[in-house]
């Protein structure tokens, strides 16, 4: 019984994530190895398996409320489609210990960018400006 509830928080904390429209698994992989004792590539699975319903449904509420940009958006799909086959052969070739050191690699990084990503994007980019700040109307420049 104690292993459907912790499946069940599971589901609710990487839906609640993936309804916000930052990935679900970035909660739900973690915990499905850590608490539910499921290997890497099981939990893998299950969050991909999970992810379509979640995707569906999120999509529609962002749509309705105008939140997506459709501009560009077969390039996305078509793009997303082919890396995501050709990661998911590739995972299946990587052993579950190596492949969940990469996940935490991967989540380091984008724990760093997601707390320093724009000071580091508005240095590079002062860096390619010369300095300059982009609309400044200072004569100087």
């Amino acid at each position: 019984m104690w292993k459907y509830i912790k499946i069940l928080l599971v589901g609710f904390a990487s839906g609640i994530i993936g309804g916000m429209g930052m990935g679900g698994g970035t909660i739900a992989i973690p915990m499905l190895t850590a608490f539910c004792s499921l290997n890497q590539h099981a939990a893998q699975g299950a969050n991909l398996l999970a992810f379509i319903p979640m995707a569906i449904c999120s999509l529609i509420i962002h749509i309705k409320n105008k939140l997506v940009r459709f501009d560009g958006l077969w390039i996305i799909i078509l793009s997303s489609i082919v890396t995501g086959v050709g990661g998911s052969f590739l995972s299946t070739l990587i052993k579950g210990k190596v492949l969940k050191r990469i996940f935490g690699g991967f989540l380091v990084l984008l724990s760093v960018f997601c707390c320093f990503g724009q000071k580091i994007l508005d240095k590079i980019k002062d860096g390619k400006n010369g300095g300059k700040i982009e609309g400044n109307k200072n004569k100087n420049n």
